[in-house]
This record gives structure tokens, sequence and C-alpha cells, in this order.
């Protein structure tokens, strides 16, 4: 992946089909997938991210439209992108707690991970994480329903855009296969800039309500991202990389930072 390479645009187009493919329900059919096609599916990560925010924006406001409160609102929206990705993201956030929790070696640890049921650590996490992310976005929507529907497009790209930022060379994979290896260090640190510029300016449609909004909402973006180094630098010491759920708790916990971030701008 590199700005001189002939094949870039070939090499984009077929890595925003994995990343759609990958990071949402839709079914999409990818001609061919390598290191380099990854790398451009965990840069435009983001990118993917602004429909799935468009459209629980639009719940969000439908809901409003409607009569419902701001926080069954945001309830609808949630359970909306839970949908449209398949839990996978909410699914990796529990099994990394699981992981975690467990206290176990990697190697166990990681078979803990590997498992499909959910444990206690899982189960607590993913409902403190949701209430979280109900809560700011419902009390968000509550001060403004644009300034909810913009938060949501921001948190959405935002929570996408440490999914990029984990996949910069200076993070190992935790396993030799899997997805987490894949794409483990795919992602040079100049595409993670550019990502993190277009999700920064993403974040100015706060401007909508607001310039202290806005301002906000581009420290959501970063504060997400804070958050995520630091699931990181955990999963790093702890399991000795990233795996495809370490991809999903990052995500998760960015998205519900950077809500946090937007309501208290709000």
């Amino acid at each position: 992946m590199t700005p001189a390479d002939g094949s870039v645009l070939r090499d984009a187009v077929d890595g925003l089909r994995m990343a759609v493919g990958t990071l949402t329900v839709v079914p999409v059919r990818v001609p061919r997938v390598d290191r380099g096609v990854a790398a451009w599916a965990m840069a435009l990560a983001p990118l993917v991210g602004v429909p799935l925010g468009l459209a629980a924006a639009v719940v969000l406001l439908a809901a409003g439209a409607a009569g419902l409160s701001p926080y069954l609102a945001a309830t609808l929206a949630v359970g909306l992108l839970a949908l449209l990705t398949r839990g996978l993201h909410l699914d990796g956030l529990a099994d990394f707690a699981d992981g975690l929790g467990s206290g176990r070696p990697a190697g166990e640890a990681l078979e803990i991970m590997r498992r499909s049921d959910i444990g206690p650590f899982g189960v607590l996490t993913l409902v403190l994480v949701l209430l979280v992310q109900v809560l700011a976005l419902g009390g968000l929507t509550a001060v403004s329903p644009v300034a909810g529907a913009v938060g949501a497009v921001v948190a959405v790209a935002a929570g996408r855009l440490a999914i990029t930022w984990a996949c910069t060379p200076l993070v190992p994979s935790a396993r030799r296969d899997g997805l987490g290896a894949f794409v483990a260090g795919t992602v040079p640190f100049w595409a993670a800039g550019a990502a993190f510029a277009g999700t920064a300016g993403v974040a100015l449609g706060g401007l909508l309500y607001g310039g202290g909004f806005a301002l906000g909402c581009v420290l959501g973006v970063v504060a997400g991202l804070i958050a995520a180094a630091v699931l990181l630098q955990r999963a790093v010491r702890r399991l000795g990389g990233i795996t495809g759920d370490v991809l999903g708790a990052v995500a998760e916990a960015a998205a519900a930072t950077a809500l946090v971030a937007a309501a208290l701008a709000a």
C-alpha cells in the first residue's frame, strides 16, 4: 500500500469491498484478498462507518419525530448498529473481556476468546458499554436531535478509525492465523493519518449545532483513539498483540468514548 503503486486504485476498490463485507452485514464479493487489499480495507474502515452512522441517525430522528423519548430513540439506533454489523464488534468486545478477565496466560486466554459462549466478564462489559452508548446518545439527543444525529455518525466513524490505527506497523498480531494476523501491521502511518483527518472532517459536521460542539466532536475522536490505545497496550502486553476480537473491542470502546465526549460538549 504505497502512494506510488500503479495498482493502487484496484487495491483501493477491492479494499473498500472487503471493508464493507467485513465490517457490515452487506454481502459483498471481493475478487481478490491479500494483505495489500486488507491494508486498504482497514484504512477505509472509517469511511464504511459513515453510512452506518447515518443509518443510526435516521432512526434517531425518525423515532424522535414519532414522539418517542430520546433514550428510547437512542436504544433503537444502537440496536440498528448491532444489526447492521452482525453484532461482530460487540461479540469481539465480550470475548476480549472474557479473555482478559480469566487471568490465564496468553495462550489460554486466547483459547477462551475463541469460544462462542460469553462468560460473566463479557456479559458485564457488554451491558456497561451498551448502557454508556445509549445514555450518552440519548442525553445528546435530548439536548438537540441534530446534535444526536451528528454524534451518532461521528461515534461510529471514530470506532472504525480505532480499527485503522490498531492495524499500524507497531501493533503485532497475537496469533499466526485469523483476521488479526491477516491485517496486523498492514496500514502505513500516512494512511492512518489520512483516515484521522477524514474522520475529523466528519466531526466538523458538529458545526450544524455549534462551533463548541464541533470542537467537542473532534476532541471526541481523539479521546476515542486514546481509549483504543489503552486497550491495545493491554492487548499487546497481555495477549501479545491484536486479534479480530481485539479490533471489535477497540471499535466499541472508541465509539462509546466519542459519544461521551460529544454529550459533554453539547
